[in-house]
């Protein structure tokens, strides 16, 4: 925080507004210098020759700067612009405002890339922020054979890119970072709200729509980051159909694993499924799918058993893996404790997939209000009609995989993400005429006053 500026205001008795201006002040936790003119007429006039001859209360100066009014004051906090004349930090430790926008995204995926892109067409200054994951999982797919519009199909960087230059050709900004916290705004209209980077740089915005992804649950075994994308992938209904032929493997032993194992039948010699228990976590509707493909000897179960290393290259992809075994179940710990009774083999698979679960990128929206289900995923307000992506805090929206654990798709965040900017716009759209009628409502106040 810099020096603190000198602030001050003149107030008279009786002042509806006047009790406003000082309570936003104290509020922000600013000290300021009351100048009550009633029945002080060289109070008055100080106040009226100052103000350029405005002759009503309350009038806010900074550092013998002219703020204004109450209108004006409440107008340039909505904006964000009062915390910068202020000299308030963004966040505890953290820089200052950097500077107001009236849209921040996080995340340049798909959904965030698709929300700047309408964002940006609709004039609402879309700043985006690109996060630890730049150009979110989809930038971990070497060919993206099912999203619309490319018959011969397109690199998943390629079109992260292209829809990045879209974006900005129409006017939204992006910016590498990460963001480390949100604080939401008014709670009456959600503005304005702080985004803070880890960096301690500072933004302020009227809307911020979160679509900053949900990442993949990996193992961390060796070959596993060389191989990301040449064979080894977290999304089946994306790859799987690169690997026709071949003999694949999944990971995981719930509903998702399931549900791939299932999916890859389609295109696979045959798909194993490594589960570390005995007992799977998936619903018996989804054992009972897949048992049935065992039974016709498309999918083979490997009970107790753990993948431990991938190997290939990035020019052949993937060539076999390494599996421990142990009846009992979590065979890794126990070969790290040393029981000799753990089976390590190794298979001939040309793909892997990893269906082990989730993390939703939401932890740095935890103390704005914004309700998530058990697994951290932003609970939005769906239904039929507009405001489907709001969440239960004015003016923060919600798209792509950090709503959405079903789906999971390219094509299904785009729309989440379009939907996104049309909410946002439409709230926009009402900020706008509420501060009109404010500032009109405040006009006639002062000339009642006069």
């Amino acid at each position: 925080m810099t020096d603190s500026p000198r602030v001050e205001v003149y107030t008279k008795e009786n002042c509806g507004y006047c009790d406003k201006a000082k309570a936003l002040l104290d509020e922000k936790g600013v000290e300021y210098e009351e100048i009550n003119v009633t029945g002080d007429e060289d109070a008055f006039e100080e106040m009226v020759e100052r103000a350029n001859g405005r002759r009503t209360a309350p009038e806010v100066f900074i550092d013998d700067e002219l703020v204004g009014g109450w209108d004006d004051t409440s107008a340039l906090d909505q904006e964000g612009k009062l915390d910068e004349k202020l000299g308030i930090a963004c966040a505890d430790g953290g820089e200052e405002i950097v500077e107001h926008r009236t849209m921040v995204i996080a995340g340049t995926g798909i959904a965030g890339l698709s929300a700047a892109i309408y964002a940006a067409r609709s004039n609402n200054d879309p700043l985006v922020i690109e996060g630890d994951e730049p150009g979110g999982q989809l930038t971990l797919t070497t060919d993206v054979e099912n999203y619309p519009g490319f018959p011969e199909g397109i690199s998943g960087p390629d079109l992260i890119n292209n829809m990045k230059e879209q974006a900005t050709k129409f006017g939204a900004d992006t910016k590498n970072g990460i963001i480390e916290d949100v604080v939401a705004g008014d709670p009456a209209n959600g503005t304005p709200h702080r985004v803070v980077m880890t960096n301690g740089d500072c933004y302020t915005a009227d809307v911020v729509i979160a679509a900053s992804g949900a990442s993949a649950r990996t193992l961390g075994v060796p070959g596993e980051d060389e191989l990301m994308g040449y064979g080894l992938s977290t999304c089946a209904t994306c790859d799987g159909a690169f690997f026709r032929g071949e003999d694949m493997l999944v990971v995981g032993g719930g509903d998702a694993a399931m549900e791939e194992a299932n999916f890859l039948t389609k295109f696979a010699n045959k798909v194993y499924v490594a589960h570390r228990r005995e007992e799977f976590r998936a619903e018996d509707i989804w054992i009972d799918r897949v048992m049935d493909k065992v039974d016709a000897g498309e999918i083979e179960i490997l009970k107790n058993t753990e993948l431990t290393e991938i190997h290939g290259s990035q020019a052949d992809g993937v060539d076999h893996v390494t599996l421990v075994e142990h009846p009992d179940g979590h065979p890794k710990e126990k070969l790290d404790a040393g029981d000799e009774s753990v089976e390590e083999y190794e298979m001939d698979v040309g793909a892997v997939f990893y269906a082990i679960g989730h993390t939703p990128n939401t932890d740095y929206l935890e103390g704005t209000g914004v309700e998530t289900d058990a697994e951290g995923y932003l609970l939005t307000e769906g239904g039929k009609g507009g405001g489907q992506t709001a969440t239960g805090v004015p003016g923060i929206y919600g798209a792509g995989d950090v709503v959405d654990h079903h789906y999971q798709q390219a094509v299904t965040a785009a729309g989440m993400g379009v939907k996104a900017a049309l909410d946002s716009d439409e709230f926009l759209d009402d900020l706008k005429r509420a501060r009109t009628k404010a500032g009109a409502e405040g006009d006639a106040s002062a000339q009642a006053d006069d």
